[in-house]
């Protein structure tokens, strides 16, 4: 039996601590670094050895994951002092978890190659409560060899991947889903502030969209959030515009005359002026509350998604 690889982890927050967490559920050696200690903490406390920087957790694993809020933050994890780059031994795999435009994701992976260090993306997709059963779904760019290499990883916090293609292919459908995900989402307010309005009981209307022609996986989860009032998907509006932004540029880039997506990006720039950045990606939707001036929420429905 082929033994399984140690991985150094970094960026615990509310995606990568849970992906972290299942990897050490699964019996995974994992030294972890994250600025908050907090965060470490968690982690050690399911069986993580903490490390002192990016590089020591390298050193001491081999092999690293990163799961990080912008490209900025991945390149001073990856190449800054006391990075990954200073920790990782050449023959080593650097699997980035983070959301990044393709652009980003091709030149950092070209700095990884030059200490002779592999570059497997694997951003995910499905949400916060999907990384912490397991069950999310990653959307993987790279050699083939080279995802099989680490598939049991892979396969230990993730129920589905997806492999696209080579370094790049991943970014560029991770952005793809996370533009259908915020317009699905403005839509989805806007169909429930329809219903509210015409008259109809808000948990009716939810329960008969998602038997309808018009559901989405957006409507079906974050919806309850709205509903619920807590607004509470784990996911920033100032991630929402990141990713927006990426979807822009990639349609200047291939051009492609997008309608949508740009207006969308209006609407959460306006959102972002008004609640903040730090306000959750579907709060968005409380510029249509707010306009109307009625909030929309129903019994039964929870603060936090569950599976």
């Amino acid at each position: 039996m082929t033994a399984r690889l140690a991985y150094a982890f970094i960026g615990l927050g509310h995606l990568g601590g849970n992906l972290a967490a299942s990897l050490l559920r699964h019996g995974f050696a994992v030294a972890v670094f994250d600025r908050d200690p907090a965060a470490v903490a968690r982690l050690v406390a399911l069986g993580a050895t903490a490390a002192a920087s990016p590089a020591d957790a390298a050193t001491r694993a081999g092999n690293a994951i990163t799961c990080l809020p912008s490209p900025k933050v991945s390149e001073a994890v990856l190449a800054g002092s006391d990075g990954l780059l200073d920790g990782l031994a050449a023959g080593g795999t650097w699997i980035e978890m983070s959301t990044n435009g393709r652009d980003e994701i091709l030149r950092l992976a070209a700095l990884a190659s030059a200490k002779g260090i592999e570059t497997l993306e694997c951003p995910v997709t499905g949400g916060v409560h999907l990384a912490a059963a397991g069950k999310i779904t990653v959307l993987v760019g790279g050699d083939a060899a080279l995802y099989e290499r680490h598939r049991p990883a892979i396969q230990a916090m993730c129920a589905k991947s997806f492999l696209m293609g080579p370094v790049g292919s991943g970014a560029v459908i991770k952005v793809i889903t996370n533009m259908l995900a915020f317009i699905h989402l403005v839509a989805a307010g806007e169909a429930l502030m329809l219903a509210n309005q015409g008259g109809l009981d808000l948990a009716q209307a939810y329960h008969a969209i998602v038997a309808s022609s018009g559901n989405s996986f957006v409507h079906e989860t974050e919806s309850q959030l709205i509903l619920n009032g807590s607004y509470d998907i784990g996911f920033t509006m100032d991630l929402a515009l990141k990713d927006l932004g990426f979807a822009l540029g990639m349609a200047r880039d291939f051009r492609v005359p997008l309608q949508l997506a740009p207006l969308v990006n209006q609407i959460f720039e306006v959102g972002t002026q008004k609640y903040g950045g730090g306000a959750w990606s579907t709060q968005i939707v409380k510029l249509l509350e707010d306009a109307v001036g009625t909030e929309l929420r129903a019994p039964g429905f929870p603060a936090k998604l569950e599976l």
